[in-house]
């Protein structure tokens, strides 16, 4: 028997009674922010006299930063901007789900608000249509931090038949993975598609494509889901890029990028002129591409299991063990996107799609400047 929370045990068609209960006008809005990890997700929910048609209608709200690693006891209030409004497949219509950005005290964006520089550089390419695809994959435990459906003493059977894999005996979690899709699909996030990954419990699913900034507010909400989604059940989602060690395959985050100029005739040439400069700035991407600054893609990025090293760059048209795929099918129809294979499960979406954006579209010379946010940035809702 898996070891599942207690909650999830609880009578559900008692809770069921409840949520059928009318709510009048009044509107349930959920705040979801990234706390001070840069990984993780928290959430409080305040009504609302009547449903909010526009962010604009979302009030700001604060909360104790000293209670999730992002201010000291003494100075504790941070601020919650709302940035993204989705539809909340919990409690339902009119009910929201918002996506904040998080302000410190003197109202400068926190060191683990990634969106305020994402925004500025999104802003300043906006003209070259950047769509973003990111895959995001993840693996299914116990609370007892065991992988789901492995034997309690000793290991499944080895990496093969699980991926897009169908059975009891392949297949583990897949009522969590198709609830997700419909919760998703519901809220409004641009979820692409899922599928089982090659490490048994181990799942993902596509988000986009989106441009510029939306990709980082969509992948954020539909992590938010897919965690929630896991409470009920009573399992845990992990995005570890590396969460079995072994001959496992690790977990990735790998982005497909294109231009404009990449999707029209002729594309390749620019997908190609985009790599040499990725090429160049490599060590700077890896910095980027978790939230350890490396540490965590190093037992992931080894060269086996699908990877390229952490250490080089290398493209490679269809090959899965490059930094950059370029798909066969782009390289014979010589436009298109091509496809980061190097970030990690546990990236923050808003780096990535930052540091590429800068690296292929910002002149060198502007690249890695430090803005003057107290100058140049206080935060207008979108």
């Amino acid at each position: 028997m898996e070891t599942m929370s207690v909650s999830s045990q609880l009578n559900k068609s008692v809770r069921q009674q409840y949520m059928n209960l009318p709510q009048g006008d009044k509107c349930q809005v959920t705040y979801v922010w990234i706390d001070g990890s840069g990984e993780g997700l928290r959430n409080k929910t305040r009504t609302l006299a009547h449903e909010p048609k526009t962010i604009q209608e979302i009030p700001e709200w604060n909360f104790d930063g000293s209670s999730t690693y992002q201010a000291e006891g003494s100075n504790s209030d941070m601020y919650l901007i709302p940035v993204a409004m989705f539809r909340d497949p919990f409690t339902l219509d009119p009910n929201k789900l918002v996506l904040c950005e998080v302000l410190k005290y003197n109202r400068l964006p926190a060191e683990t608000n990634h969106r305020a520089r994402c925004r500025k550089i999104m802003e300043q390419v906006k003209d070259e249509m950047i769509w973003f695809g990111m895959e995001q994959e993840y693996t299914l435990y116990g609370t007892d931090g065991h992988p789901f459906g492995w034997p309690k003493n000793g290991y499944p059977k080895p990496q093969g038949p699980y991926y897009c894999g169908v059975g009891a005996g392949c297949a583990y979690g897949r009522d969590i993975v198709e609830c997700h899709y419909k919760a998703c699909l519901y809220a409004g996030v641009n979820i692409y598609g899922t599928n089982a990954e090659v490490m048994p419990s181990q799942w993902e699913f596509q988000i986009g494509p989106c441009e510029g900034l939306d990709m980082g507010d969509h992948l954020w909400m539909a992590r938010f889901l897919l965690h929630r989604v896991c409470e009920d059940f009573g399992v845990v989602s992990t995005l570890d890029p590396k969460p079995m060690m072994g001959n496992w395959n690790g977990a990735g985050c790998h982005t497909n990028v294109s231009t404009k100029a990449m999707r029209e005739e002729g594309g390749l040439k620019f997908i190609e002129e985009a790599t040499e400069k990725l090429a160049k700035r490599h060590e700077k991407h890896i910095q980027l591409y978790d939230p350890n600054g490396g540490r965590d893609n190093q037992r992931r990025l080894t060269g086996h299991h699908e990877t390229s090293s952490i250490h080089d760059f290398s493209t490679g048209v269809a090959n899965r063990a490059a930094s950059i795929r370029i798909p066969r099918h782009v390289g014979q129809e010589k436009r298109g996107y091509f496809e980061d294979r190097r970030p990690a499960a546990n990236c923050d979406p808003y780096s990535v799609t930052m540091i590429l954006a800068e690296t292929m579209l910002i002149d060198p010379d502007e690249q890695d400047k430090e803005y003057d946010f107290e100058k140049e940035y206080m935060f207008d809702k979108e």
